[in-house]
C-alpha cells in the first residue's frame, strides 16, 4: 500500500511516493514560494496531482508543515516563516484533491519516520531533537506519536532552560532553541573567536569573509579546529542538560538527534552524553537511554508524512 508524503520547508517543497516499508519510489522537489501562502497551496496541489497520476494506487497523502497544527490535523494555527494563521490547510487541499489528506507538524513527521524506519525503530519510546536553524522535537510514547490535548505537543525547542535567558522568536526567553540550535552554534563560535587563543581560526575566517557561516563552522569541525570544537561542546552541553530534564518527564529509551548540526555525529553526542549524566536526576538509579544520530536525514519528512497518512487512512 503506497502513500504520498509532502514536506513543506522554508526553501523547498519535497514530495514522494512511499511504500509500507518506508522506501521512496519517486521523489520531486520544487522551490517554496515562501512569500505567498496561496502559491504554496498551489504548489502542493500540483505536486500531489503529478505524483498521483504516475502512481494511481496511492491511498492517502500526508503533508508535513512547520508550525503548530491542531489536534484534528487539519488547521495550521501558526507558522513563523509562512503567513499562515489559523489556516484551514486540509480543507483547502481536500476541495481540490480527491484523496484522504492529513496535516502534521514537520518535526513530528520526521520523528515518526525515524521511529518507524530509522534510528528509533527498535524502541517503543523515543524522543527526537532536530537541530537545525531552530530546534524541533517529536515524542513517541508507547508506540504512539504524542501530539497533546490541542495538537501542539512536542515543541521541545521551546522548553525553557535559562530563566530570563535570551529572547526567543516564540515570545518567551531562555528556550533551548536559543542555546542548542544552528543559530546558537554560530553565536557561540563568534564568542569563541572573540576570546582569541583556540578561536584564532574562527577569527581568521570571520575577518577574511566578513562573517562566519554554518558551512565555515562545519568545515572547521571536520578539520578538528579546537575553537569550532569548543563551540560545539558548549552547544552539546546545553542539549544534554535539556535531555536530562526530558528524561525525567518522558523516560525515552533513545534520544535521536537530527538536522544539519547533528551531522557532526559523535563530536556532538559526546558532550550531550556528558552533560546528560551530570544533570540526570537520580543518576545511578535511572536507566540510561541511547543517544544516536538520525538515519533518514533529508527524507524523513516525506517518509514520515506518508506513513502517518497511511496509518490515518487505515484507521478510518
Amino acid at each position: 500500500m503506497q502513500a504520498m508524503g509532502i514536506d513543506i520547508g522554508g526553501t523547498k517543497i519535497a514530495g514522494g511516493v512511499v511504500t509500507e516499508l518506508g522506501e521512496i519510489v519517486e521523489e520531486r522537489r520544487v522551490p517554496t514560494p515562501a512569500g505567498d501562502s496561496a502559491a504554496i497551496v498551489d504548489a502542493v496541489v500540483e505536486m500531489i496531482t503529478a505524483l498521483r497520476a504516475a502512481h494511481p494506487g496511492v491511498v492517502a497523502a500526508g503533508v508535513a508543515a512547520p508550525g503548530f497544527i491542531d489536534a484534528s490535523q487539519s488547521t495550521v494555527y501558526y507558522t513563523p516563516n509562512i503567513a499562515w494563521r489559523n489556516e484551514p490547510l486540509r480543507a483547502r487541499l481536500a476541495e481540490r484533491i480527491d484523496l484522504p489528506i492529513t496535516i502534521d507538524n514537520d518535526a513530528n513527521a520526521a520523528g515518526w519516520a525515524e521511529f518507524r524506519f530509522g534510528a528509533g525503530r527498535l524502541a517503543s519510546d523515543m524522543t527526537m531533537l532536530t537541530i537545525g536553524t531552530g530546534v524541533g522535537g517529536a515524542v513517541v510514547a508507547q508506540d504512539r506519536l504524542m501530539r497533546g490535548g490541542f495538537g501542539t505537543g512536542g515543541e521541545l525547542g521551546h522548553m525553557r532552560i535559562v530563566p530570563d535567558g535570551l529572547p526567543c522568536g516564540c515570545g518567551a526567553r531562555g528556550c533551548i532553541e536559543q542555546y542548542g540550535s544552528g543559530r546558537a552554534l554560530l553565536r557561540m563560535a563568534g564568542e569563541v573567536a572573540d576570546q582569541g587563543g583556540v578561536g584564532s581560526a574562527l577569527a581568521e575566517v570571520r575577518t577574511r569573509k566578513g562573517e562566519l557561516t554554518g558551512h565555515d563552522v562545519s568545515d572547521l569541525l571536520t578539520a578538528g579546529d579546537p575553537g569550532a570544537l569548543e563551540a560545539l561542546r558548549q552547544l552539546g552541553t546545553w542539549l544534554g542538560q535539556a535531555a536530562a530534564s526530558l528524561s525525567a518527564i518522558l523516560d525515552p529509551q533513545v534520544f535521536v538527534f537530527g538536522g544539519g548540526v547533528a551531522q557532526a555525529g559523535e563530536l556532538l553526542l559526546a558532550p550531550v552524553r556528558a552533560a546528560y549524566l551530570e544533570h540526570l536526576p537520580a543518576r545511578g538509579y535511572h536507566p540510561e537511554p541511547e543517544f544516536v544520530i538520525a538515519e533518514l536525514v533529508n527524507d524523513a519528512g516525506v517518509v514520515g508524512a506518508a506513513d502517518l497518512a497511511r496509518v490515518h487512512a487505515a484507521s478510518r
